[in-house]
Formats: structure tokens, sequence, C-alpha cells
């Protein structure tokens, strides 16, 4: 079973790449970006599209970072909590072996 989700995972890789691939081949006409205030070299469509695409990942990235940091610190506390239970637990069960004569 594991062969088999190692070898679609390849074949994902792969067909991902190839498209790649074809997007960048099918996009070569150069293109000048005009910012609104600063307008940058031409280069090619699919350069300026992955630059995009990247900026994009990264910007989403850091502002997933606060909500990721909450939930971490509320799984941090929920695990403290959780065995600060166990412990207790334990006592009690140990507490009532004790009483029973």
């Amino acid at each position: 079973m594991r062969w088999l989700k190692g070898l679609l995972l390849a074949i994902i890789l792969l067909v991902v790449l190839l498209l790649g691939i074809l997007f960048a081949v099918n996009n070569q006409q150069a293109v000048p970006l005009n910012l609104i205030w600063v307008e940058l070299p031409a280069a090619s469509l699919s350069l300026w599209l992955l630059v995009a695409l990247a900026c994009g990942v990264i910007l989403g990235m850091l502002a997933m970072t606060g909500v990721y940091l909450r939930l971490r610190t509320l799984l941090t506390r929920a695990q403290r909590h959780n065995q600060q239970q166990r412990k207790e637990l334990d006592r009690l069960r140990i507490q009532e072996f004790k009483e029973i004569p």
C-alpha cells in the first residue's frame, strides 16, 4: 500500500512538472510590468506569473502565522491541562486503593 501511495505521488508530481514546463514554453512573450510607482523591465509572462504566485504564497503564509501561533498556544495549554488531569486521576486511584481494607 505504501508503494502505491509513493507511485501515485510521483505520477502527480510528474504531471504538475510537465504542466509547468508547458506553461513556461507557451508564455514566452516579453511583457513589461507597470506598477503605479515603478516600471519593471520586460520579462516573460510566465516569469511574472510565477513571481506573483510566489509572492502570494509568502503573503498567505505570513497572514496565517498569527492563527497558527494562537492554535499552537491553545494546544499546548490543553495538553498541559490534560496532563494535570491524568496526574489527579492517578492520585485518586492510588488513594482509593489505600482506603480499601
